[in-house]
């Protein structure tokens, strides 16, 4: 299968070195607008600073995209009209009109359509959601992600935030997991958020909280700050509460917050159940690169085997919502109901 990578920051070069070393996948070309240093199992491949002009020249099966999320739209959908799946990097889209613009390309041309939703490929958060739904509901969720970010993952960070705030950014993972946990339908959100330095654009925040109902009485809320004044106290907190007791991480990536392969580590589940509690060690958890593998190994099937792709299209769409609406209540001051998500 032919593969074409947009996008070659953190994310793409990953997913570049996934389709790398898969025996089903050739990489036909990479994209970059601006000169970019590359591992050196990458080096060897066509580059290009023009995407239509890949597409054009490359005819690709598949196109990863993994640029800013501004573009991911258009690129997703150019991509399929030029007669490629996709795999797009979260978020699916910057609005949920976007989003399901995207949706409406893949479900018209018949085309495969994956979004990066890394932690449905972990192991141990696929644990994490099972023993949480084993002891049912109504929940509540408290899940932040924290990063005191420096150096180069600050600028990157400042990057992203040109356009799309920590809350959009991280946020649709966790809010993807209290989806799957709850199985149930938002109902509004509320939010709150501040700009923390002068080095952002009038109007961005790197600190957001929102709080989120569901109509099953469902309650959780999720915290996202980016900088080099984030406190690594507290960074990461994953904890799901049940009348029946609850579930927690308790190791994740205590004082290394802006470490990417601390973002997805467990370490151990503490079950608490009324009659008392459990320690779930999950050893040999899978790294970054290792996930990303099975991201692309994972959407390479899909195509193989023509597997039915619409609930996760679905998901994407929702958990986008969520937090888009929360980015919009923060923005404006006032709480929004997910039917009126702009």
């Amino acid at each position: 299968m032919k593969i074409l990578i947009a996008g070659l920051g953190n994310m793409g070069r990953s997913h570049a070195l996934a389709h790398h070393d898969h025996p089903d996948a050739q990489i036909v070309g990479l994209v970059n607008r601006s000169p970019v240093d590359l591992p050196v199992d990458l080096q060897g491949y066509p580059l290009f600073t023009d995407y239509a002009e890949a597409l054009a020249q490359t005819q690709p099966d598949l196109v990863v995209v993994a640029t800013y999320s501004d573009s991911h739209a258009d690129y997703a959908i150019a991509a399929m009209e030029a007669g490629a799946h996709v795999f797009v990097e979260k978020p699916l889209a910057t609005s949920v009109a976007d989003a399901r613009r995207v949706v409406a390309a893949a479900e018209r041309l018949n085309r495969k359509l994956g979004v990066g939703y890394i932690l449905r490929h972990h192991p141990s958060w696929q644990r994490l959601i099972a023993e949480a739904r084993g002891l049912g509901g109504p929940y509540v969720f408290r899940l932040n992600l924290n990063q005191q970010s420096t150096g180069p993952t600050w600028d990157t960070h400042k990057a992203l935030m040109q356009t799309t705030s920590p809350i959009v950014d991280c946020g649709v993972h966790y809010v993807d997991v209290m989806c799957q946990i709850t199985d149930a339908q938002p109902v509004r959100v509320n939010g709150m958020g501040l700009r923390l330095s002068d080095e952002l654009p009038e109007g961005m925040y790197n600190y957001g909280q929102f709080q989120v109902v569901f109509d099953d009485g469902s309650v959780g809320w999720y915290e996202a700050g980016w900088g080099p004044m984030m406190s690594e106290t507290a960074s990461f907190v994953k904890d799901i509460v049940s009348p029946n007791g609850a579930v927690s991480i308790t190791e994740g990536n205590t004082g290394r917050s802006d470490d990417v392969d601390g973002h997805t580590k467990v370490g151990a589940i503490k079950v608490h159940r009324l009659t008392g509690d459990t320690l779930i060690d999950m050893p040999d958890e899978p790294g970054h690169q290792a996930l990303c593998d099975a991201e692309q190994a994972w959407l390479l099937d899909a195509i193989a085997n023509d597997v039915d792709l619409s609930r996760h299209m679905a998901d994407a769409v929702q958990s986008l919502a969520i937090c888009l609406a929360a980015d919009h209540s923060i923005r404006t001051g006032y709480p929004v109901a997910l039917k009126d998500t702009p």
